[in-house]
């Protein structure tokens, strides 16, 4: 037994399933997880000294690698002045600037501990400003496990939900409407039947927990001429998307304004953060200037807004970032077609950016249907077989996987061996 196995059985008496968030307990792919003692750059480390090459940073965040110097050396200096004050501080201002800047549509932002907390107060916010109650979303985009998103399709592709986990009222999911994702007919009569009733449509502009999932061309801007034509208020949840895709996320990449904007991954620098904002007439409906109740004891924690701070500023000043980044992932891209077509597999690979996945068995993925008629068996012999070969990818065939400008091309080729060789032994 290694050291791995014998913390998770003792993480298992104290802890539900041993993981304190459910995709790391391997369930998805079996086995058990790994447990890490540290990383540095795209490298990680297991509590047996193996490494890994990680393309996960942290589910996103980790865009410059792992104990990134610079901030690295922001938190020390944060953590000197104290852990939290419950107090505001120049720096929330400073980052917030930053934010309102780099992001076209945001004018005022709000700093709250999580992306789920971020999605849950847009919500909010949007129903207390269009006097509206019901949401749209899109099957298979995750925003944070608040009881609103807990809701799975009902037996048409045009329905009230249902919840899909235990807790999660019958009123709550009612106020939940889904369509599927790409579809923007399905949008049109979801709006049409429910007539001057919907509040919000929020989506990941650039889906990543079904696979990362491209939006079709017109999709988003189709979004954005309901919303405003039906006075609907559109989210863009960029938790994920959010400063990776560039420096103005997803929006400035395909050039449509959202009214509201969540954060979330990069604007902690790898602590724990998350942040709501968009319009300036809009946010200044949450207390305590507007009616709208949303607080938080963390919120606006130093040492997340140091480095934050530090991060954000550092990706505005270097363009060339994203650059390496899109050079290095079209190259991983390239070389995983070229590695698939030699093992005779049918693949769809999405990308955008710094974003990557691939669904083994179908010709494309658009929605949460093509992904779920994926070959999840095959990606859990991959999965195995490259982690075996020190490679480490998202425990689930429904994730993103992330580069970051610290892989170099001799680690991407790393990978694709890697990948190559299990195949090799599978079939």
């Amino acid at each position: 037994m290694n050291k791995s196995e014998l913390l998770f059985e003792q993480a298992q008496l104290y802890i539900p399933g041993g993981v304190n968030s459910p995709v790391r307990a391997f369930k998805s792919v079996g086995g058990t997880p790994v447990f890490f003692k540290s990383a540095k750059g795209s490298v990680l480390t297991d509590v047996d000294d193996k490494n890994y090459i990680d393309f996960i940073g942290s589910w996103g965040p980790m865009i410059l690698g792992h104990c990134h110097p610079p901030i690295i050396k922001a938190l020390k200096e944060a953590a000197d002045s104290s852990t939290s004050f419950g107090a505001p501080t120049e720096l929330e201002t400073t980052i917030a600037k930053l934010i309102c800047e780099m992001v076209p549509s945001i004018e005022k932002v709000r700093m709250v501990n999580s992306g789920t907390e971020a999605c849950m107060s847009a919500i909010r916010v949007a129903r207390g400003y269009t006097n509206k109650e019901k949401f749209i979303k899109f099957e298979g985009c995750y925003h944070g496990h608040a009881d609103p998103f807990l809701i799975k399709a009902g037996s048409g592709a045009i329905t009230l939900g249902t919840p899909n986990s235990p807790g999660v009222t019958r009123g709550t999911a009612q106020d939940t409407l889904l369509a599927p994702f790409n579809d923007l007919e399905a949008v049109k009569r979801i709006i049409d039947q429910n007539k001057d009733e919907i509040a919000a449509i929020i989506i990941e502009p650039v889906a990543g927990n079904m696979g990362c999932i491209p939006p079709k061309k017109g999709f988003l801007e189709g979004l954005r001429e309901l919303c405003t034509n039906n006075n609907i208020v559109l989210i863009f949840d960029e938790v994920m998307t959010g400063f990776r895709l560039s420096k103005g996320g997803a929006g400035q990449i395909y050039n449509v304004k959202p009214d509201m904007v969540t954060l979330g991954k990069i604007i902690g620098g790898g602590l724990p953060v998350g942040a709501f904002g968009g319009k300036e007439e809009i946010m200044n409906m949450v207390a305590p200037i507007g009616p709208i109740y949303q607080a938080g004891t963390l919120s606006g924690n130093p040492i997340a807004m140091k480095c934050g701070y530090t991060l954000l500023k550092e990706l505005n000043d270097s363009p060339e970032i994203y650059e390496e980044l899109e050079n290095k992932t079209n190259y991983l891209e390239q070389k995983l077609i070229e590695v698939f077509k030699k093992h005779k597999q049918q693949v769809a690979i999405n990308r955008v950016g710094s974003m990557i996945s691939f669904h083994f068995g179908v010709d494309k993925v658009e929605n949460f249907d093509d992904a779920c008629n994926a070959d999840a068996n095959l990606f859990k012999e991959v999965f195995h077989g490259v982690l075996k070969r020190g490679v480490y990818f998202a425990p689930s065939a429904f994730e993103s996987l992330f580069i970051s400008n610290t892989h170099t091309l001799e680690q991407l080729d790393q990978t694709i061996d890697a990948i190559d060789k299990s195949l090799e032994e599978i079939l």
